[in-house]
């Protein structure tokens, strides 16, 4: 894994700062994990100061309630912010995460949770998002629910979202929000390892293993 080491506090400061709008079609924008020209080529970030799991109660595909701290305790977790309706960052990121999941041993795949929290919640209903999932990987785990409460969970990860708007170019709805994938570890339920845009399959595929077992990529 590329990694590099920095504090939590650092992370959240940056994420302040920029934010990516999937499918705009402006590259001008970069993901918030990025917090130094020094990490733009870093697919990790490796935290010395983890986050705590977000107290997030959503909605998952089926319309259940879903209590992130309780359904993911003592489980390796990723987490991601995006929404359906984007044409690139998030299905290419959710893809890249399914890809190396399937690398994985049949008791690993079980034991991992990967949750994608939509950031575009009045268009991702439950049955928009499994319908969206099933074609990615029906294992994971699709939330939606009311925007300003996944707006303060995901800023407690250093992850900014923003309501959705009309692109000017493009006249497109898009979300802005952060990129990152958080990695929990399955030991202490923190958040211990964060992922940039950039990160591959091959970055997933060389650390999962390592996650799943709250080791340090």
């Amino acid at each position: 894994m590329r990694k590099k080491t920095f504090a939590a506090a650092a992370l959240l400061a940056a994420a302040t700062l920029t934010l990516s709008a999937c499918g705009s079609g402006d590259d001008s924008n970069s993901p918030v994990a990025v917090v130094s020209e020094e990490t733009t080529q870093q697919a990790a970030t490796l935290l010395d100061q983890p986050f705590e799991k977000p107290d997030l109660v959503l909605t998952d595909t089926q319309g259940e309630k879903y209590d992130l701290r309780k359904e993911t305790k003592g489980r390796p977790t990723l987490v991601y912010f995006g929404y359906t309706h984007c044409p690139d960052v998030c299905p290419l990121t959710m893809n890249n995460l399914a890809v190396a999941k399937k690398q994985l041993s049949k008791a690993e795949q079980d034991q991992l949770r990967i949750v994608f929290v939509t950031t575009d919640p009045d268009r991702d209903t439950p049955s928009e998002l499994g319908t969206w999932l099933k074609g990615i990987d029906p294992q994971i785990v699709g939330l939606t629910g009311d925007f300003a409460t996944i707006q303060a969970g995901a800023r407690t990860l250093g992850i900014s979202i923003e309501p959705t708007q009309k692109d000017k170019k493009t006249g497109k709805t898009v979300s802005m929000h952060g990129t990152q994938v958080i990695a929990f570890s399955p030991k202490t339920d923190g958040g211990y390892v964060l992922y940039g845009e950039d990160a591959t399959v091959d970055d997933y595929t060389k650390d999962l293993p390592k996650i799943v077992k709250g080791e340090n990529p």
